[in-house]
């Protein structure tokens, strides 16, 4: 099953690709790497993996510019950046430019794996949107089973997180979802401080796709002392 899934590597130290490349593709995965940003982007862009390992310091820039390359390019597969940092602002900063997720080095190769084997089985597997529903929101049209989400017949350019926690509210309208609810639901994470902090940013990160008016939002609300709550 691994083998219809390619993922590509953008990391600039030869020796930490060379481990991630043979780890993934014992896990049967196609690999690629790539040792700039820049290489790594047009290869994105003209092969559009399924995944995306992106490390943070590269030769020829930042990857959290080059994970914003990627978004402009409306390529909406899963994103995992790698840093050395451990820096809230440095993992805030990552996700505000469109990853998904995020591991600081030094980290273990099975726990990498296994968290690409998550990130693959929510965007593509059985957490994925494989049941044909539509749900309405406001003047949003979410169409489930093509993972789309329409306003006036154009579409929105969600990530697959952004779009499995908004079909995560949609299908509990007007409730008050914690934090942890939302965590264990679209990340698979236990709670702790950096997780809650990962579902504040793509909250903020899915307003501005979905509401006419980020700062004073009307669909995405926000319960105090709770979390978060879709109006339907």
């Amino acid at each position: 099953m691994n083998q219809s899934f390619s993922i590509l590597i953008i990391e600039d130290d030869p020796g930490v690709a060379r481990g991630l490349q043979d780890g993934l593709a014992r896990d049967g995965y196609s690999v690629v790497w790539k040792a700039t940003g820049d290489e790594g982007v047009q290869y994105a862009r003209d092969h559009n993996p399924h995944l995306i390992v992106l490390d943070v310091r590269l030769p020829d820039g930042s990857g959290f510019d080059f994970c914003r390359q990627l978004r402009q390019l409306k390529l909406r597969q899963p994103i995992l950046m790698l840093t050395v940092q451990r820096e809230e602002m440095d993992k805030v900063l990552g996700l505000e430019m469109g990853a998904d997720d995020y591991m600081t080095k030094p980290y273990g190769l099975r726990e990498l794996q296994s968290r690409v084997r998550a990130m693959l089985r929510r965007a593509y597997g059985e957490l994925s949107a494989t049941e044909a529903n539509m749900f309405y929101v406001g003047d949003l049209v979410i169409d489930n089973w093509r993972g789309q989400v329409w306003r006036e017949n154009q579409p929105l350019n969600l990530t697959p997180t952004e779009f499995r926690l908004l079909v995560f509210m949609a299908r509990h309208p007007n409730q008050a979802l914690t934090r942890a609810q939302i965590l264990d639901a679209v990340w698979g994470y236990d709670t702790d401080i950096d997780s809650e902090r990962t579902v504040n940013v793509h909250i903020r990160r899915l307003r501005e796709k979905i509401e006419l008016d980020p700062g004073s939002p009307a669909l995405l609300l926000t319960v105090p002392g709770i979390g978060y709550r879709l109006v339907m």
